[in-house]
């Protein structure tokens, strides 16, 4: 939010300067992100005075140019060679001296230097209007009033306004302080707590009067819980022009484009007192009757930008007797506005439903000043105060007449709220005892009227307009910004709470697995749970009936909850590898959301994502690429971390896999994972391969074991390892395998692994070759030759009789 230092200092008598102003302002919790310059003109004229022509005669080397002697109020005339036709001698001319910055149409600086021109010297430049950046005519120079005094700056001649601009980082809540009276309000309450008393001028309305009643406008509003005041007036004879200088100078400085005297004031009204005002074109209302009403979902209407939209049956709208003009504080109607044929108005002042205008505004991306007010909530009890302003400076500039009374429908007043401050609540929170006659005083100043005072507390009402203040712990901050954060005293004892966690808690076994996770070289990510419905036409498992869809979605790819975390992680990937950074390794601690029959359901989910190289390349030796067996090894990693070891393997059958295995432990599956179908990955223009793991986290929570674990020391005795290479049906699944092997000897076996599968030539139709890896120790002894082979015969003879295996 952009506030002008002059326009503040026609509320307040200031002290002191911008600069100081502005640590002030921040120090009220109006924080200060930056302090510019502006003129009413590019450089504000700097070096251009006003000149005397003494002389003037035609140069002898060209037609075109001649030659003056000018006086800047200097004591000595200077020599300008000039080409403008109507260069005379006796005028009062603008003059650029040497070493001015004058800027061009497109802002672009050029300096005057001392040259010569056709063997002429010139110590400066006889300027036009457009030269000087004040108008748009280049026929000749700018003649100035004979008056004038030779040396004055063209910047009193002119009156070029200079200013300071303050770029305001307004919070949400503060809603009261988005005007220059909202402002100028919180420095009077500051100004006030440093010892400093000033008053508030608040703008007259005393001049207001009704000319003539000609022109009558009916108001009528069909549910005033969207619209709790609607007040409307109109004016006529009016004249549509570009406002007076002072006007847009106003606008200008805080980056509005001034466009004609009509839309200027209720501009300037709106950054004034910040109520948003909307002019009609009285002439285009038919039928003499304004409407607050909504209309049915799917009806057209087209806004001032050309966009012909369909509204929402909750969108209130401003329609007079056959057809909508305006959506209803965010953006009026193409053919009910103010145009330069435009001779009487209906200028309308409103206070609309907060919610409502949010939605609404939501609801078609838009986004305007009045939206923004509205939306936010604005003080309902100045709208027809605002409305007289308006009517006044319109009536004033336009040369126009006021047609009637204001109406003003009301119905139910929106009341100031109660609050009571008890000290004791209010010392423990701020941890100082503030002297209860400053707290008397800072709330005065913030406009709160104390309603009693007793041992314990204060009783107050808050204004309607401090929305946000409705708890006593509102009214301490309140306190605290005026009192100044900085006058509180540090004190000498910390305190901190503790919280006691279980290790099986949700919090402490995540922060687990992320540090295991970080420590293996993976990154977190943090994806948004918002996504697109497109992506259910990929996987037979994300349900069109089972999504949870937004009711005012920002955009159609951010309109439903996911139902899966890997679409938003392939989009991770997307970006990342589109950014030449494609070796990755992710995890992300999220939640997947269904609407099934029974009713919505949240789930927790720990989600890897592994792409590209595992390990990078260097001249000694090349790098290694992720493969299958590195993302289910990270898994059983994680498993056993969390002591889910005693697991069973399975096939999974999840169709967004070309290949993948699940972890099952008490017939519940833990985890997925497998190699992403490509069709998937390339729906996302990703062409590298992507493993990916999904863990059911609250099966995790569920069945990790709380409880304390045994340390073992490490075997004294050397491990045994042998191989076996298997020809088996293609049905045989590397898990079966391995339980089998572990229930054949639960002593000595400590793992089975596969590391070698091999299809194609040379083996027969439907078959395939496993090569298992067997670890074989005893923690009490050394084995022996004849120990082994028992057992590995044990395991043959297994793998025979269950799977029809035989040794290759």
């Amino acid at each position: 939010m952009t506030i002008s230092y002059n326009w503040l200092k026609q509320f307040i008598d200031l002290p002191w300067n911008a600069e100081k102003t502005g640590e002030l302002l921040t120090d009220l919790g109006l924080e200060i992100e930056g302090l510019e310059d502006f003129s009413s003109v590019k450089g504000g004229l700097e070096g251009v005075v006003v000149g005397h022509v003494l002389e003037c005669v035609q140069h002898t080397n060209a037609d075109r140019l001649k030659v003056t002697m000018v006086d800047v109020g200097t004591g000595e005339p200077i020599q300008i060679v000039c080409g403008a036709p109507n260069v005379a001698v006796g005028q009062n001319v603008p003059v650029a001296t040497v070493g001015t910055t004058l800027y061009d149409a497109e802002d672009k600086p050029w300096k005057i230097n001392k040259g010569k021109i056709r063997g002429e010297v010139s110590e400066g430049m006889i300027c036009a209007e457009d030269e000087l950046g004040i108008g748009e005519s280049h026929d000749g120079i700018m003649v100035l009033e004979s008056k004038l005094k030779p040396g004055t700056p063209m910047a009193e001649v002119l009156e070029i306004e200079n200013d300071k601009i303050f770029e305001i980082g307004l919070t949400p809540n503060r809603s009261d302080a988005m005007s220059h009276w909202g402002v100028a309000r919180d420095l009077k309450a500051g100004l006030f707590q440093q010892g400093i008393s000033v008053k508030l001028h608040t703008p007259s309305t005393s001049s207001f009067r009704v000319d003539n009643r000609t022109l009558k406008v009916a108001i009528k509003v069909e549910d005033f819980s969207l619209a709790p005041r609607y007040c409307g007036i109109t004016i006529s004879g009016i004249k549509v022009e570009p406002s007076p200088n002072w006007l847009q100078n106003r606008l200008k400085s805080i980056g509005i484009s001034p466009i004609n005297n009509i839309v200027d004031v209720t501009n300037y009204v709106l950054h004034d007192l910040g109520q948003p005002l909307h002019a009609f074109d009285a002439a285009k209302i038919t039928g003499s009757t304004v409407e607050v009403k909504t209309l049915p979902t799917g009806t057209k209407f087209t806004t001032l930008d050309g966009v012909e939209r369909e509204l929402h049956q909750e969108d209130l709208m401003i329609c007079d007797a056959e057809k909508p003009m305006c959506i209803a504080g965010v953006f009026g109607g193409i053919n009910s506005g103010v145009t330069e044929n435009t001779t009487s108005i209906f200028l309308e002042s409103a206070y609309f439903n907060p919610v409502s205008i949010r939605k609404t505004a939501k609801r078609h991306g838009l986004s305007t000043d009045a939206s923004f007010r509205f939306e936010r909530g604005i003080d309902p009890n100045i709208a027809d105060y605002a409305l007289r302003r308006a009517a006044i400076m319109i009536a004033q500039i336009t040369e126009g007449q006021i047609t009637s009374d204001l109406i003003d429908f009301y119905p139910k007043k929106i009341e100031d709220h109660q609050v009571f401050l008890n000290y004791e609540k209010a010392n423990k929170l701020i941890g100082q005892e503030i002297p209860m006659e400053v707290i008397k005083d800072i709330l005065m100043a913030l406009e709160m009227r104390i309603n009693n005072v007793t041992e314990t507390g204060i009783g107050m009402t808050i204004p309607a307009y401090r929305n946000d203040v409705t708890r006593d712990v509102d009214v301490i901050e309140e306190i605290l910004r005026v009192y100044g954060y900085n006058n509180i005293e540090f004190t000498q004892k910390l305190n901190a709470s503790i919280a006691s966690i279980l290790p099986g808690e949700d919090y402490a076994v995540q922060n687990k697995i992320a540090l295991q996770l970080t420590g293996l070289g993976f990154n977190e990510m943090l994806n948004n749970s918002l996504t697109t419905p497109e992506y259910g036409k990929l996987s037979e498992s994300i349900k069109e009936n089972f999504y949870v869809k937004m009711m005012n979605p920002l955009s159609h790819d951010l309109s439903v909850m996911r139902q899966s975390m890997l679409f938003s992680g392939l989009e991770a990937i997307e970006f990342n590898s589109n950014r030449k950074n494609s070796d990755l390794k992710l995890f992300e601690f999220g939640k997947t959301y269904h609407n099934f029959p029974g009713g919505r359901s949240e789930s927790k989910h720990l989600s890897l994502l592994i792409t590209g190289l595992k390990t990078e390349g260097n001249w000694t030796m090349p790098g290694s690429r992720s493969n299958f067996f590195f993302g289910k090894g990270t898994v059983a990693i994680l498993m056993e971390r969390m002591g889910l070891d005693a697991y069973t393997e399975e096939t999974s059958e999840n169709d967004i896999f070309s290949e993948a295995i699940a972890f099952k432990r008490n017939k519940e599956i833990i985890v997925e994972f497998g190699i992403v179908k490509s069709k998937i990955s390339k729906e996302l223009d990703i062409d590298a391969e992507v493993f990916y793991a999904d863990f059911n986290w609250e099966a995790v929570l569920k069945q990790i074991p709380v409880k304390n674990f045994k340390l073992k020391p490490i075997a004294k005795f050397q491990a045994v390892e042998r191989d076996f290479a298997l020809l088996l049906d293609d049905s045989v699944s590397f898990g079966a395998l391995r339980d089998a092997a572990m229930s054949t000897d639960k002593k000595f076996l400590k793992s089975v692994t596969l590391f070698d599968v091999y299809k194609g030539k040379n083996l027969p139709d439907g078959k395939k070759s496993y090569a298992l890896h067997f670890t074989i120790q005893d923690t009490e002894k050394t084995l022996t030759d004849k120990q082994v082979d028992k057992i590995m015969k044990k395991l043959q003879q297994k793998f025979e009789t269950e799977f029809g295996a035989t040794l290759r």
